[in-house]
């Protein structure tokens, strides 16, 4: 795992993606509407990745949900790193970039196992990112492509009958406690939606019913953009391939359903069916696909002196 934090940081220090150190405040958990531009098929990857001077009482909870992501995405990277009590002082790399997942709408994708959300905007051709919390094994999120079909202010919590003695009621009126948070928003799947949560806690995790949970500042944001009807694609997709600049990109995730039997014959059956194949080195491929680090690594086969691919012998 060490040598996977190393190779983050190196491929930061040399990404084209490369940007600056973001400042976040301290106290109150609040965000604002990130709109980045992506173009079919050339454009893929968005975001950059930034940094994080680890202060006094940061948590890695804290760190992760300040800076718009899910605490599986810090874990990942950081998974010997205490999360409530990380070394003070010290400067981390945070995983603000992503390729996007396929979609044949462009409006709502969920990609379960990364657990994230993309709202797409085809007319100014920009997408918005928010991380999720997902049905925990057993209460799988359901896939396939939906509709919102309703959306609700303030929602009263109807408590399934298998939970109704556990919280001595029948249904859960608004309020700090309600699980589903400020807003609803459900689609053509039955009981499902996508809401607020009492428990953010739970965003970057798989403990939900079904259901996906945004952080309470995400669903403020999302609720009032998405239309009633808007297409919702719910996919599984653990290893993503991406472009920018010309280069290549895949981004391999955990397999957190424990779906697929063998990881690398899958990717690398991914991968034979990706258009640009011959553009992708297999030895950088090999390596992101072991590692699933849930980054965008650049996968491309380079004519000039690959800097990428001596950190790949490095970790040997």
């Amino acid at each position: 795992m060490r040598y996977r934090i190393l190779f983050f940081e190196l491929l930061l220090a040399i990404s084209i993606l490369a940007a600056p150190s973001v400042l976040f405040a301290e106290e109150e958990f609040t965000a604002s509407v990130n709109r980045y531009a992506y173009r079919l098929p050339d454009l893929t990857v968005v975001g950059a990745p930034t940094w994080w001077k680890v202060g006094p009482k940061d948590t890695l909870l804290d760190i992760a949900r300040r800076s718009g992501l899910g605490y599986n995405e810090v874990d990942l990277l950081y998974p010997r790193m205490d999360a409530w009590i990380p070394p003070d002082g010290k400067r981390i790399a945070l995983p603000t970039f992503w390729v996007l997942p396929p979609t044949q709408h462009e409006q709502l994708v969920i990609n379960v196992a990364e657990l994230r959300l993309y709202f797409f905007d085809k007319k100014t051709s920009t997408v918005q990112t928010y991380p999720l919390g997902i049905g925990d094994e057993g209460w799988e999120t359901p896939l396939g492509t939906f509709s919102i079909v309703e959306k609700r202010p303030n929602p009263i919590w109807y408590v399934p009958a298998s939970l109704q003695a556990k919280y001595g009621m029948a249904s859960m009126p608004p309020g700090p406690e309600n699980p589903l948070g400020e807003f609803v928003m459900k689609f053509s799947a039955g009981a499902y939606g996508i809401h607020g949560t009492a428990m953010p806690w739970g965003v970057g995790r798989l403990v939900s019913h079904g259901c996906i949970r945004c952080y309470p500042e995400h669903i403020r944001i999302l609720y009032p953009q998405v239309p009633m009807g808007s297409k919702l694609e719910i996919v599984y997709e653990p290893v993503k391939f991406g472009r920018k600049d010309g280069q290549v990109f895949v981004e391999a995730h955990p397999d957190v359903y424990r779906r697929i039997p063998d990881y690398v014959e899958y990717a690398m059956d991914k991968l034979v069916h990706y258009p640009l194949s011959q553009q992708v080195d297999n030895r950088k491929f090999l390596m992101a696909v072991r590692m699933q680090s849930g980054v965008p690594i650049n996968v491309s086969r380079l004519d000039s002196e690959d800097v990428s691919l001596k950190m790949v012998e490095l970790m040997h």
